[in-house]
């Protein structure tokens, strides 16, 4: 209970700092590398829009949203993060589900990194991911100059609203 309560303390002080010069850089590997486990049909769908000409999906909910993507004319590209792409905070590391872009000239966001819950309300939501969340929130502001938004969706209909806003 005490880790608990000072981990949340940190978490609420908790800020980002972009170091002049310094980006994040990531091993292209994380986007290649052979662990996908796949059963087409039964959670991988075939895509047009994504890197990758297959999506894996963990649930339904992921699965709706990704095939919402693909029929959208707004997305040019979007990708389900690979597990080695995650944020570091302070009750561990946080990988975000999606990175979308957007054409340009209809959306308001071009770069959107989102979060899918099928529920959004923070009694659903564990406290430690609550606060990976947060910290996820605070590193995207600070690094992207409002230029990547970060968010909870239910859907990709409350995606394209905040798109679009």
């Amino acid at each position: 209970m005490i880790n608990e309560q000072k981990a949340t303390l940190i978490i609420q002080h908790i800020s980002y700092t972009k170091i002049d010069g310094e980006d994040a850089v990531y091993d292209t590997n994380i986007f290649t590398e052979p662990t996908l486990k796949e059963k087409f049909g039964i959670n991988a769908i075939a895509t047009t829009k994504n890197i990758y000409d297959h999506l894996l999906y963990d649930s339904i909910i992921e699965k709706d949203f990704a095939e919402k993507l693909e029929q959208a004319q707004d997305v040019v590209v979007y990708v389900n993060l690979p597990k080695g792409f995650y944020i570091s905070t302070p009750v561990g590391k946080y990988n975000p589900d999606w990175a979308i872009a957007f054409n340009q000239e209809h959306v308001k966001h071009i770069y959107f990194v989102a979060e899918t819950k099928g529920n959004k309300s923070s009694l659903e939501l564990r406290d430690i991911e609550k606060a990976k969340i947060e910290c996820a929130k605070k590193h995207f502001k600070s690094i992207s100059n409002n230029e990547i938004v970060y968010d909870v969706v239910s859907n990709y209909e409350e995606l394209m609203q905040k798109v679009m806003a």
